[in-house]
């Protein structure tokens, strides 16, 4: 399946990803997060976790502490590695526990821990394009996603 391709001209557009997200991905979804420093990847996680029912100014960027977690509609699963030098890093942070619960697990700098990611998971990759623009490719790594892919109904596609 090829990658579903959103632009978002400002805030708004990326909020309303963000909820659509929150709406189609199933518990247990895994969403690697991807995009240079100032992208939006936290933006995002702000939506998507409004999106489930949490206060969007609970959800910080967790980059010191490593892991937050949120309760909303489901919980959220909210992981930073950026200050992780490596997979190995990584794992003792616990990862397979939270993979495998019904959570949503939202990981920033996800292209950094790239081979401890569960085998099926969403790959967004997010692009400044302007000021507030950004480009979000959004794909699903494995098959168990594609299906829940094609049911994203958000304006701005393409």
């Amino acid at each position: 399946m090829p990658p579903i391709l959103f632009n978002a001209e400002n805030e708004a557009a990326t909020t309303a990803l963000g909820h659509a997200l929150a709406d189609v991905l199933p518990p247990g979804t895994t969403v690697a997060l991807c995009g240079t420093l100032g992208a939006g990847k936290t933006r995002l996680v702000q939506a998507i976790a409004e999106g489930l029912g949490v206060n969007r100014r609970d959800v910080v960027s967790p980059t010191f502490v490593l892991i937050q977690e949120h309760r909303g509609q489901r919980m959220i699963y909210h992981i930073d590695a950026y200050r992780l030098r490596d997979d190995d890093e990584f794992q003792q942070l616990g990862p397979d526990e939270y993979f495998e619960s019904d959570g949503l697990v939202l990981i920033e700098w996800a292209d950094r821990v790239e081979g401890s990611l569960p085998r099926d998971y969403v790959e967004i990759r997010i692009g400044v394009t302007g000021l507030e623009s950004r480009r979000f490719e959004i794909r699903a790594i494995g098959q168990r996603f594609e299906e829940v892919l094609r049911q994203l109904k958000v304006g701005g596609r393409g």
